[in-house]
């Protein structure tokens, strides 16, 4: 065979190889396609997957923003930079009492027997500093301020005798105590970081939305056994340290436990508070209980006995009471058992309705 010939049949040898190659690949991507698309467990597989990336970039960009916004959380002024020894003195004094009040003040007080044995650092926790733990950032920026519950341009030295008299069931102070002066300089200080008429961001209590439905005490009930009464006890009475002067776990119902005018006895106070602090260990970034698990636990709470307050004086405007006072008379015509456990939406929306008025 001459040259030439031999070079075309090598070359049509050469196209049909290269044909049945791109056939053959053809064919296999036809039928892995196929296998993919049709075969359940591999599908799945992928789209598992995608789910989970999508996931983790939502939990990312949901971590940002919540690092975002915790860096705006009010921290305490730092007591270890006060240079004024006096002054200093004062404030560790006032944090000491405010963290073990019942020590001081208590039934088995050292320097008066005033209160139940609470410390007001149950309510107020880490010594009033903790986020949305009731702390007192915004306290000495925003007072003396008008209340509606008293009626009145109420000072720090009321405020603080209202706590003592309501939520430790006590006896008020007097304004030259050394106690009461100790506890003012502390508050004083910790929040002398915010401008006056400004609040702190995440002071006080968080506003948990209000449910659709009323808080349910019976729900409640099988939640606090449950995630509740190994700290402060089936009966609520709570835990006593083992030098019986102050709690350990604060008493939640029961002659010890705050009085019907405390602000947690109003269940939206308590459902808020109990929300971003409580079972031990809860936060704002990592909360234990869902909203609805929070009002149920409150609403149960709050519908056991407890020591009672004369009101008689509170709220001297009636239309002025929040939508939660568990006590009449209203300007509403909603009854006593709505006002304590909701649902709190229709109260809302008619006290809007009347305010503008």
């Amino acid at each position: 065979m001459n040259p030439e010939k031999q070079n075309i049949v090598q070359f049509k040898s050469l196209v049909k190889r290269l044909i049945y190659l791109f056939t053959t690949i053809i064919v296999l991507v036809t039928v892995l396609f196929v296998v993919l698309f049709f075969n359940t467990p591999i599908t799945s597989w992928f789209q598992n997957n995608d789910a989970q990336l999508d996931s983790l970039y939502v939990d990312a960009e949901k971590k940002v923003i919540l690092q975002n916004e915790m860096a705006k959380f009010w921290k305490p002024a730092d007591i270890t930079l006060i240079k004024d020894s006096t002054l200093k003195q004062e404030v560790e004094y006032g944090k000491d009492l405010i963290a073990h009040t019942a020590k001081y003040l208590g039934p088995n007080g050292s320097v008066k027997q005033i209160s139940n044995g609470m410390n007001c650092n149950n309510c107020h926790l880490d010594a009033g500093t903790k986020p949305w733990g009731n702390n007192y950032g915004s306290v000495f920026s925003m007072y003396p301020k008008m209340r509606a519950r008293s009626g009145q341009v109420e000072d720090l030295y009321k405020r603080v005798n209202d706590c003592i008299e309501r939520s430790l069931n006590g006896q008020p102070l007097q304004e030259d105590d050394r106690e009461m002066k100790a506890m003012i300089a502390y508050i004083e200080y910790i929040g002398s970081n915010v401008p006056k008429g400004k609040e702190a961001y995440a002071s006080g209590i968080y506003d948990l939305e209000y449910l659709d439905r009323a808080a349910d005490p019976v729900k409640g009930k099988a939640l606090y056994d449950a995630k509740c009464a190994s700290c402060h006890q089936v009966n609520g009475e709570g835990i006593l340290a083992a030098d019986k002067k102050e709690y350990t776990y604060p008493p939640l119902w029961g002659k010890n436990s705050y009085n019907t005018g405390a602000g947690l006895f109003r269940i939206s106070r308590f459902a808020g508070y109990i929300k971003y602090n409580m079972p031990l260990g809860a936060t704002y970034e990592n909360p234990l209980l869902s909203d609805e698990e929070s009002w149920d636990i409150a609403a149960y709470v709050e519908n056991l006995e407890r020591p009672s307050k004369d009101l008689s004086l509170d709220w001297p405007d009636i239309s002025k009471k929040p939508v939660d006072h568990p006590f009449g008379p209203f300007s509403d015509k909603f009854t006593e058992v709505q006002h304590k456990f909701g649902p709190f939406k229709p109260i809302k929306d008619e006290k809007k309705k009347n305010e503008k008025k």
